[in-house]
């Protein structure tokens, strides 16, 4: 496969009607639940990352479950701990539903139900998970992974559909990540307002060291409230992984659930050999650390 390979990619993705619509509606919703903030439920569960690792189609099977209550409007991500944290706690909380209702559906179907949400950024923001374990102690964190070097060109095609990448090849985008990303986290870190195009974007290798990121969330969550899935365990066998999430999450496991395609998943021509192997070697070293950490390879 040639490196100009990465140019056949579709065009770049604009926001419809319908998008924006939803929007509007999002902010309108959220603007009047505000009012009734503190009597609403807290997440139980947050799937924190890592990005391009299936965190959509996990999200959108897990509120299949009749105990399970997405945010408004069915949004996966509300991203409050990494790009919106500036928006305030009441805010956050006008995204879910009220304890009103969740009392209302334990006396009236015997329901014990729970809300979360996925936010994949959470994994890699420098300053997410302390911020989520200052407010939500006791949430459960489910991790998937995916092998990173797949991820990583993921990643970049993903971004180049959206508009959110003009450097033309992969390995363009490789050789300028670390100019790019440079003294981004020291500015994340300094300032709760601070947002990085770069580092959210384009940080294409930097998202692959998986064992750096789960160091943090260990430090601050007891390993119980952390749940690790492979993706490609995942992608094989969902129900399997649902049942496994389900458990971690104390809800009944059901024996199917009604759809189980891939969601947000993308179509491009393949990844060249030489730019494969560069990858692999860079996550060598971080992969087995990854592996020891969590007891098992995941890819």
């Amino acid at each position: 496969m040639q490196a100009s390979q990465s140019l056949e990619v579709a065009a770049p993705r604009r926001p419809g009607y319908l998008s924006l619509m939803k929007r509007a509606a999002r902010e309108i919703m959220v603007a009047s639940g505000r009012l009734t903030s503190e009597g609403r439920m807290l997440p139980s569960y947050l799937i924190v990352g890592a990005q391009r690792c299936g965190t959509t189609s996990l999200h959108r099977y897990l509120v299949h479950h009749r105990a399970v209550v997405p945010p408004v409007l069915h949004i996966k991500g509300v991203h409050y701990f990494d790009t919106a944290y500036d928006r305030g706690w009441s805010w956050y909380r006008a995204h879910f539903p009220t304890a009103a209702y969740q009392l209302y559906a334990k006396r009236r179907h015997g329901l014990d139900i729970i809300t979360g949400e996925g936010s994949p950024y959470y994994l890699f923001h420098p300053a997410a998970p302390r911020r989520i374990a200052a407010a939500l102690p006791e949430v459960k964190l489910i991790v998937l992974l995916r092998d990173p070097v797949g991820r990583a060109y993921s990643h970049y095609q993903h971004m180049v559909f959206e508009g959110l990448e003009d450097l033309p090849t992969f390995e363009e985008a490789l050789d300028r990540e670390p100019e790019r990303l440079a003294g981004e986290v020291e500015k994340l870190l300094a300032d709760d307002r601070y947002r990085s195009y770069a580092h959210q974007h384009h940080s294409y290798l930097a998202r692959g060291l998986y064992a750096d990121q789960l160091s943090v969330l260990f430090s601050l969550f007891d390993r119980k409230q952390v749940l690790v899935l492979s993706s490609r365990e995942f992608s094989n066998d969902p129900l399997r992984g649902l049942k496994d999430v389900w458990t971690f999450l104390g809800l009944p496991v059901l024996p199917s659930v009604p759809e189980l395609s891939k969601h947000n998943a993308g179509s491009y021509p393949g990844m060249s050999s030489q730019t494969r192997r560069r990858l692999m070697s860079y996550y060598a070293e971080p992969n087995e650390r990854l592996f020891d950490m969590v007891g098992r390879r995941l890819f």
